[in-house]
């Protein structure tokens, strides 16, 4: 693949190399027709998290100030290959300026670059991999440690409630009446058991 700008292969800032990264997939959209808007790419989470797993995000040009894209890597990454395989899928976001999220104008595009699979995580085909790799050599190494998330959730209290020990009849609690305590049966007229996390009494 001839690419258009030289590379120095060595970059000590991942900012710089996300630029090059820009630059260096661009001519994979424009031999479809597509042309890449200006983008800032950086390194950070999603606003929606790590929990669910997302590994990138593009913010149309509605959302910031200067009507630029703004695209985020997670820090979870570290490899090269990684890194362009997810850029890409946020540029097809770019191109379409996030207008269709994953819907068909976004399948579209993916589709022609060689992204395949379910939109939504949608990820380098076998010739897009090719070039990705390909890329990557000619990039140099990802300036840049992969962050060690845990993605596990925290176990969550269960929410304080009482049940009746003869109908099993339950209401939930609110906080601010734990400290009057279980209330009474309207059937029975027995002192509920409390379940769940009564701490906060």
């Amino acid at each position: 693949m001839t690419r258009p700008t030289p590379f120095t292969n060595s970059y000590s800032l991942r900012e710089a190399w996300l630029e090059a990264a820009v630059q260096a997939v661009t001519p994979l959209f424009s031999a479809k027709g597509y042309v890449v808007p200006l983008c800032k790419v950086s390194v950070g989470f999603a606003s929606t998290g790590t929990l669910r797993g997302h590994i990138g995000q593009c913010w149309s040009t509605r959302s910031c100030d200067n009507g630029i894209n703004q695209i985020f890597i997670s820090p979870t990454l570290g490899e090269a290959f990684d890194v362009l395989d997810t850029l890409v899928h946020e540029l097809v976001h770019a191109v379409d300026d996030c207008q269709h999220k994953h819907g068909k104008e976004f399948k579209k595009i993916a589709l022609k670059v060689g992204l395949k699979g379910p939109m939504r995580g949608a990820e380098a085909g076998p010739v897009l991999k090719a070039q990705l790799l390909d890329l990557a050599q000619g990039l140099g190494p990802y300036p840049h440690s992969a962050l060690k998330v845990s993605l596990r959730k925290r176990p969550q209290a269960k929410r304080p409630r009482a049940k009746c020990e003869k109908c099993d009849y339950q209401v939930p609690m609110l906080k601010k009446f734990l400290a009057f305590g279980p209330p009474i049966c309207p059937q029975h007229k027995i002192v509920m058991e409390p379940l769940g996390d009564w701490d906060e009494v």
